[in-house]
């Protein structure tokens, strides 16, 4: 998730020391330095519970809300931990998963899908037992997930191979493979449109992709963005929200018009986007532990708050329920890795 691209804004750095102080300076006079300047956050502490494993980097989680089960893919120890967010205890720890990144469990199936990003592989799990029953190859570096119900297809990105690997999730074959030419971040699938949108990080654009053909039929330029990574769609007001994660920025896209309607400053490097639709509210977590939350009225949206929630605090998923915010961290109050939980504040 995003180590590719940070690699590569360091050497830039690298290069160019006195520019990146002038930049710094004049970053700090509009923005608080890549910090958006908000009030305090409208979240506040629910819970903490200790997790398994050594203080690694976690990535991506996914939540079946009616079971009140979570997904979480535990990067640094190649296994995926399922947590009863309900019970608040640990169900199971799925292991020997190299590297996994990606994590999305599809109730419908009762499946989770985690891509092993060590091995190139898409792994399929039952979701009662965490038995692995399938696996499928990928592209190079798979990291997000998206499903397509309408076709029984599982979406991977490909992040360093620049490519979307299609696969059936019944049977786990692989129906084919999106070139995009550039490296990859985020897809998810819009219902409305039928259509499948990707964050082309390598490219600054937004990919949409006919699902039935596997056909890019329109790039969507990003101006003010610098590596889109982050994704996440609201449907219903056909709004997309994409994380750049190289220069702090959140941008809404009109999925009518396919134009950039909003630009939002977040913390520095964002990284995983969640939105609660009943309650229209975007999560943004980044990299550098702040979380910003922002509200959706009117098509728009506003920052109502940032504050710096815990070192590698990057992984957000909400509960639609209970309106309850989930962070898996390295570093937990007691020095072991935690599931943070957080509540509306306001």
């Amino acid at each position: 998730m995003r180590l590719a691209a940070r690699s590569r804004r360091l050497l830039v750095a690298a290069g160019a020391v006195v520019v990146a102080l002038v930049v710094v300076l004049v970053v700090v006079t509009r923005s608080g330095g890549g910090q958006p300047s908000t009030a305090a956050s409208p979240l506040r502490t629910a819970g903490e519970m200790a997790l398994p494993g050594d203080s690694s980097r976690f990535d991506y989680a996914s939540l079946d809300a009616d079971r009140g089960l979570l997904f979480v893919a535990h990067l640094g120890a190649s296994e995926v931990i399922e947590i009863d967010i309900h019970a608040h205890r640990v169900v199971r720890t799925i292991q020997n998963l190299s590297q996994v990144h990606g994590v999305l469990v599809v109730p419908a199936l009762h499946r989770v899908f985690a891509t092993a990003t060590g091995a190139n592989r898409m792994v399929v799990l039952d979701e009662d037992t965490g038995t692995v029953v399938g696996q499928a190859p990928t592209g190079e570096y798979p990291d997000g997930l998206a499903y397509d119900p309408r076709r029984g297809a599982i979406w991977t990105t490909n992040e360093s191979g620049g490519s979307e690997t299609v696969i059936d999730a019944a049977t786990g074959a692989v129906r084919g493979t999106v070139t995009l030419g550039g490296e990859v971040g985020n897809v998810a699938y819009d219902p409305a449109s039928d259509r499948m949108l990707v964050d082309v990080q390598g490219r600054d654009d937004l990919a949409v992709i006919d699902p039935a053909d596997l056909t890019v039929e329109r790039r969507v330029p990003l101006p003010g963005c610098d590596h889109d990574h982050g994704l996440a769609l609201d449907t219903t007001d056909r709004l997309a929200f994409v994380a750049c994660d190289g220069n702090a920025t959140l941008l809404t896209v009109d999925l009518n018009t396919w134009q950039v309607i909003g630009t939002s400053m977040v913390g520095d490097d964002p990284d995983v986007l969640a939105y609660d639709a009943a309650a229209h509210r975007l999560y943004v977590a980044a990299e550098s532990g702040p979380v910003t939350v922002l509200d959706l009225r009117d098509r728009r949206l506003t920052v109502t708050g940032s504050a710096h929630l815990a070192d590698g605090a990057h992984v957000v998923a909400v509960d639609p329920g209970s309106h309850h915010s989930f962070y898996p961290v390295p570093t937990g109050a007691d020095g072991r890795p935690a599931l943070l939980e957080q509540e509306p504040a306001r």
